[in-house]
């Protein structure tokens, strides 16, 4: 069977397009969470007990995880019968927007109860926009890639995630060391969801340059694409969308546990949050040029034990990880972050593209992609560090967050080892019922 893939100066332009797109994508996403754990109990809950004003905080966090699935079965739905280039650029628009739209709006003391409402309202908007943009993303590097090194290019769409994280991470710290306590409650911590707007623009110019996948295009030319590719998609590849899901419960809900969560713990310990947060930039910027080492790496021996090592990881560092942090020494606690960010972490998330590639056919590819990702989504990452605040008030401990995170990773090491081994399947040819996907071919 001939190898598939486009012209190497495509596959080049696709690889930069889905990088920058989801770093600016992921930029807006991650404004949201940083922001819950730094003052949105603040300026949002102020009438809640500041740890109860936190998990509403994170309750309106989880909300745009909820919000996810919708988003990946509504783009999934038109990225199938119609494309992945045109989905892109309007979940892009969609969450430029929404962004901004936070930057400006009133705080409780204006607004009263409106103001989380509101606020609640948007995050589940820029919800829906991730969750159609990361399949899409991911499809129109890996479709675009040749089989021999599809785990490396299409892991460069998730490098964008890490340098999203990164961005918006430095933005905040660069308003928090310019402006005082006061001055970042008050009006600071708007100005980087005001400059999303600017990125959004930098993001569309350069999406609109790439041309859709071969495989979008003869999916769509088709004298019969799919009608329903999400009920097809469910009928068709029902084992598949079980073991992304799985897969990814432990990839997303550690991760937000090791970001999101692990700022707020660290104020409640009386750790220097800025501390955190360099450890946070760090280990997210080594991640990123990470991903595509681990993605070749499974090119080379395979997508499940790379993705497996990730998940292992997770189990053996959930103790380690809040002892360090415990121990309030800096060094210590960049260690942690930087074990459990890029090697636990960045094996699994830089394999995933080309695994979850390689697990349904092009046919109903972005909405079984959008599908399983999606839904880990919102059950593991929206919740997990709602999970974990809750678990610190009961216990004011972080032993059974530590086991809350062994537990994602039993899940996901189950999903995997469940898995067919995916490298050296041809994406195009892929259906579940067919033999050429049933077992690895030679």
């Amino acid at each position: 069977m001939a190898e598939t893939g486009s012209a190497p100066r495509e596959v080049r332009r696709a690889a930069v397009a889905g990088l920058v797109g989801s770093a600016l994508e992921w930029y807006d996403f991650f404004l949201y969470g940083t922001a819950a754990a730094l003052v949105f109990n603040t300026l949002f809950f102020p009438t809640f007990d500041p740890l109860v004003g936190t998990i509403a905080a994170f309750g309106t966090n989880a909300a745009g995880f909820l919000a996810r699935p919708l988003g990946g079965a509504v783009f999934g739905h038109f990225g199938d019968r119609l494309g992945r280039k045109s989905m892109l650029v309007i979940t892009l628009m969609i969450m430029g927007v929404s962004t901004f739209l936070i930057g400006v709006l009133p705080s409780y003391a204006t607004l009263g109860v409106w103001a989380p409402v509101l606020l609640m309202a948007l995050r589940i908007v820029q919800g829906i926009a991730v969750g159609g943009e990361w399949g899409g993303g991911v499809l129109i590097v890996s479709e675009h890639a040749p089989d021999h090194r599809r785990g490396f290019y299409s892991a460069w769409s998730q490098t964008g995630v890490g340098l999203g994280f990164v961005l918006c991470a430095a933005a905040y710290a660069v308003v928090q060391a310019t402006t005082s306590t006061a001055s970042f409650l008050a009006w600071g911590w708007r100005i980087p969801f005001l400059a999303g707007i600017l990125l959004t623009v930098v993001g569309l110019v350069i999406r609109l340059r790439v041309m859709d996948t071969p495989a979008a295009q003869e999916t769509a030319a088709a004298p019969k694409p799919p009608r329903m590719p999400l009920v097809e998609v469910l009928r068709t590849h029902p084992r598949a969308v079980l073991i992304a899901f799985g897969a990814r419960i432990a990839e997303n809900g550690a991760l937000y546990i090791f970001l999101t969560f692990s700022l707020s713990y660290a104020d409640t310990i009386g750790l220097d949050g800025g501390v955190v947060l360099a450890a946070v930039m760090v280990g997210m910027l080594c991640e990123s040029f990470a991903m595509p080492a681990f993605g070749a790496l499974s090119d080379r021996i395979g997508r499940r034990p790379v993705y497996l090592g990730g998940a292992v990881g997770v189990i053996l560092w959930a103790y380690p990880f809040f002892a360090m942090f415990d121990s309030r020494n800096p060094v210590l606690v960049f260690v942690a972050v930087f074990v459990a960010v890029v090697l636990c972490h960045g094996a699994m998330i830089g394999t995933q593209p080309a695994f979850f590639t390689e697990l349904f056919d092009s046919r109903v590819r972005y909405s079984g992609v959008a599908l399983g990702h999606e839904l880990a989504s919102m059950v593991a990452g929206g919740f997990s560090p709602l999970v974990a605040t809750a678990l610190l008030a009961w216990a004011g401990a972080s032993w059974p967050i530590a086991l809350f995170l062994i537990g994602l990773g039993v899940v996901t090491v189950v999903a995997v080892a469940a898995a067919p081994e995916t490298r050296r399947r041809h994406p195009e040819h892929c259906k579940e019922a067919a033999p050429a996907c049933a077992q690895p071919q030679p």
